[in-house]
C-alpha cells in the first residue's frame, strides 16, 4: 500500500467548509466520515478533536449556511469579502477581509482573513458574522498555512 501524507489544516478546512451546507443526506454522512478520518491521523489534543468533530457532524443553519456560501465562493474566486460583524461586545462593524481559509475549533466556524481595517490577519466566528456581501475587488494572496493552528503537529 502507497503511504500518503496525511492532509493539512488546510486542506481539511478547505473539505470542513465545501460540506458545511450538504444537509444531512448520505453524501454529508460519509463525507463527514471521511473527515472524521483525517483528523484521526493528526496528533491533536482529543477534547479539541472531539468538540470540533461535534460540530462538523451538525449541519448549519440555514442563515449561516447562507454566509458560508457567499464566504466559500469568495475564497474559491480569490475576492475581497465585506463583512457586518458584531463582536463580542455587540458592536457591528464593516470590515473588508481577504479571505484566506475557514476552519472550525471546538465548536464554532472561523473565517481565517486579512482585515483590511485592521491591517492584520484575524479570525472571525460564522455565528457573529451577520451579513456578507461580495465584491469584485481582488483579494491579495495569502497562505493558509500561515494562518491555521495545528501546523506541524503530524501523526509520525
Amino acid at each position: 500500500m502507497k503511504l500518503t501524507a496525511p492532509l493539512t489544516a488546510a486542506e481539511i478546512a478547505a473539505l470542513a467548509l465545501s460540506m458545511a451546507h450538504l444537509g444531512s443526506g448520505p453524501q454529508a454522512n460519509a463525507a463527514r466520515s471521511g473527515l472524521r478520518h483525517a483528523f484521526e491521523q493528526m496528533e491533536l489534543d482529543d477534547d479539541v478533536v472531539a468538540t470540533t468533530l461535534a460540530t462538523l457532524t451538525e449541519p448549519m443553519s440555514a442563515p449561516i449556511a447562507d454566509r458560508a456560501r457567499t464566504i466559500a465562493n469568495a475564497i474559491t474566486s480569490n475576492l475581497v469579502i465585506r463583512l457586518h460583524y458584531q463582536d463580542v461586545s455587540g458592536r457591528v462593524t464593516v470590515r473588508d477581509v481577504d479571505p484566506v481559509t475557514c476552519m472550525v475549533h471546538r465548536e464554532y466556524w472561523y473565517l481565517v482573513g486579512m482585515c483590511r481595517m485592521r491591517g492584520a490577519i484575524r479570525a472571525f466566528r460564522f455565528d457573529r458574522i451577520i451579513a456578507t456581501e461580495p465584491t469584485f475587488v481582488p483579494a491579495r494572496p495569502h497562505r493558509a498555512e500561515a494562518f491555521l493552528p495545528f501546523q506541524g503537529k503530524r501523526a509520525a
